[in-house]
């Protein structure tokens, strides 16, 4: 398998809980390093970019509302087979969905508001990384 990087949000129903400890303790135990990591409070403009793709779709505005109305925490995850190993952790996007022990099924309650969210693909993982980090920001392990 390939080291990967992927972006993951840990979403505001999430933060507002605060187990934002407890998820980020999952995914450390899954494999995954963090290599950058902030805390921000989304503005319309930025949710609304970061969700471009779903724009038409719609649940798009209940999205950019729910992203919005508190803060998250964006990181970087890196190691082998990430993306795929990062939506194993979080589980089904629709917690009764989910498996038992993972993310959602533990800290999410409703599919709107689902705790995580994580790349889908190495090229959307790029692109959601490059929203929200600089070159710079990112931080490989060297120990």
């Amino acid at each position: 398998m390939t080291i990967e990087r992927t972006l993951s949000i840990i979403k505001p129903d999430a933060v507002a809980k605060n187990v934002v400890g407890d998820i980020i303790s999952r995914f450390e135990k899954g494999g995954l390093n963090v290599v950058a990591l902030k805390m921000a409070h989304l503005s319309k403009d930025q949710a609304g970019g970061f969700y471009e793709v779903h724009k038409e779709r719609p649940f798009y505005n209940d999205l950019v509302e729910f992203m919005t109305s508190g803060p998250v925490v964006i990181q970087v995850l890196e190691g082998e087979g990430a993306i795929a190993k990062n939506r194993e952790l979080m589980g089904a996007t629709n917690p009764a969905d989910a498996a038992a022990g993972t993310i959602r099924a533990d800290f999410a309650k409703t599919v709107d508001e689902n705790a995580v969210h994580g790349s889908d693909a190495p090229e959307t993982a790029k692109a959601e990384i490059a929203f929200f980090f600089s070159d710079d920001e990112v931080c490989p392990r060297t120990r």
